[in-house]
């Protein structure tokens, strides 16, 4: 049975707690979940204003990168250090649900319209986090929201330092970009 892309992308968007179930369950699903993700970074780039092709595919590749270490970080964290006892999943699993959860910064690319690019960004940023909680309870099969929080708000801020420490180190220590 093939699945529609799309559908599943609006109901990420739209927090459907079934679609994350759904997606950790289908193996197939990893590539549809890379897609949402790069559609994500891809409509940040061009609704950001980046100057150029080279910097949407340098920040495609940073989501990319980002969005497996996060769903990776969920995974380790929430079956290791904070596991409930229903608790059982897989990196793949996170992967899947956590790039599901990417659906709504697709809206982004609204921010070509100059005057509401930071409104935008901010909701789309929000959504996409409320996304993430939603979609890292349902993969651990957490019953507490606020655990889900706990673990995507870590896993997020530990990629986030990896990934800006990378990106500078990249860069050349003491280099201004």
């Amino acid at each position: 049975m093939e699945v529609d892309f799309a559908r599943r992308a609006l109901r990420a968007a739209r927090l459907d707690a079934q679609l994350f179930e759904e997606v950790e369950d289908d193996p197939r699903a990893t590539a549809q979940a890379a897609g949402v993700v790069v559609l994500a970074a891809v409509a940040a780039g061009v609704g950001s204003g980046a100057r150029g092709f080279g910097e949407i595919v340098l920040g495609t590749v940073a989501a990319l990168v980002s969005w497996f270490v996060w769903a990776y970080l969920a995974y380790w964290i929430g079956t290791r250090l904070w596991p409930e006892p229903a608790t059982h999943a897989s990196h793949a699993q996170l992967l899947r649900t956590v790039g599901f959860a990417s659906a709504p910064g697709v809206l982004r690319v609204l921010g070509v319209i100059g005057p509401v690019r930071g409104l935008v960004f901010l909701v789309a940023g929000v959504w996409m986090l409320v996304a993430t909680v939603i979609a890292v309870r349902q993969a651990l099969d957490y019953k507490s929201t606020w655990r889900a929080v706990g673990v995507s708000t870590i896993g997020w801020v530990v990629q986030a330092i990896l990934l800006v420490t990378v990106l500078w180190l990249l860069a050349g220590p003491g280099r201004s970009t």
